[in-house]
């Protein structure tokens, strides 16, 4: 064989192999799920309920990348900057998709521009939780507590700019009365402070609160939804108990770099889709105080830009500026 056939013969057998590669279908190895919290939150525990079963749809395994810091800027900001190849997902809240943008003037990333939404997962109510030495069973006896105590009242919060840190905002721009916010990196060590009475206070997703409001270590004492929380019959609505109109809630998404295919979008979709319509997963949510609340990728990119414009609207009302 000559040189040049030589030359040609693995020319075509390379091309092949190649070809054989790039023709794989999506997706052809495990594929990584970023928290941007600690785990142990709400957004963990959403990505634990639904990656083994998506993984197993998918044919490979969803592995939960939990990636804290800044608020949950850290982790955010290494999807958006993740090849656009469907191998790099993240599990969202409301705290990455509307309420940090809406806060900072000045983040890494554009949450509409740099990435490419999924679908929805599911929206979770927050309450208003206290340790029980605090003397306030109500929200009239907490407002009181806070007001006689000027603004000394030590809550944590999930990091600034999150839904919970949020919300601890409106309610104290809403009630006049002001708390000290301590910020943590996620729900799960500021429930832990909380428990252990190293702080008063918390607004958290019913999801992480739960299993600690049941067991008495810690006391609910309103809703943030303007509906009761199924998971909490017993428990007012901050608008029942003195605070009319509020409504607040945390929603979770799937989110995927911005440029990644919209085929590779949509098949994430339909799995999520099916995933989130199983039984077993309606019902794990259900028990966490959570509903489940599929949508398509379009919905979840309108929902973003309305629920943004929302908060901007809130931020500036308040007088909130925090920088990076």
């Amino acid at each position: 064989m000559t040189s040049a056939r030589a030359k040609a013969v693995c020319t075509i057998v390379f091309a092949c192999a190649t070809s054989g590669v790039i023709a794989q279908p999506y997706p052809a190895k495990p594929i990584r799920m970023v928290v941007p919290f600690a785990p142990g939150g709400n957004v963990d525990i959403n990505a634990r309920a639904v990656a083994p079963a998506l993984g197993q749809l998918l044919g490979q395994q969803i592995i939960v990348d939990n990636r804290a810091g800044a608020s949950g800027i850290i982790g955010t900001d290494a999807v958006a900057k993740s090849p656009p190849d469907g191998y790099t997902l993240l599990m969202a809240s409301s705290s990455i998709m509307t309420n940090g943008p809406a806060l900072y003037p000045k983040l890494p990333y554009d949450i509409v521009r740099d990435f490419a939404p999924v679908g929805r997962v599911a929206v979770v109510p927050l309450v208003i939780i206290v340790h029980p030495s605090l003397p306030a069973k109500n929200t009239k006896e907490l407002i009181a507590v806070a007001k006689a105590q000027g603004g000394k009242l030590v809550f944590a919060s999930a990091g600034v700019s999150t839904t919970n840190h949020l919300i601890a905002e409106l309610l104290m721009l809403r009630t006049g009365a002001r708390m000290t916010l301590i910020p943590y990196k996620g729900s799960a060590p500021a429930l832990i402070d909380l428990v252990a009475g190293h702080v008063f206070g918390h607004v958290d997703q019913i999801s992480s609160a739960l299993p600690y409001i049941k067991a008495g270590r810690i006391r609910a004492i309103a809703v943030t939804t303007a509906k009761r929380a199924a998971a909490l019959p017993e428990v007012q609505t901050l608008s029942e108990s003195g605070v009319p109109g509020f409504d607040a809630s945390t929603v979770t998404g799937v989110l995927a770099p911005a440029k990644t295919p919209r085929d590779i979008v949509q098949k994430l979709n339909a799995a999520l889709g099916q995933v989130l319509a199983q039984p077993a997963v309606k019902e794990r949510f259900a028990a966490l105080g959570a509903e489940v609340q599929p949508s398509t990728s379009d919905e979840l990119a309108a929902w973003i830009r309305d629920d943004l414009a929302v908060w901007m609207k809130v931020v500036k009302q308040a007088g909130i500026k925090i920088e990076l």
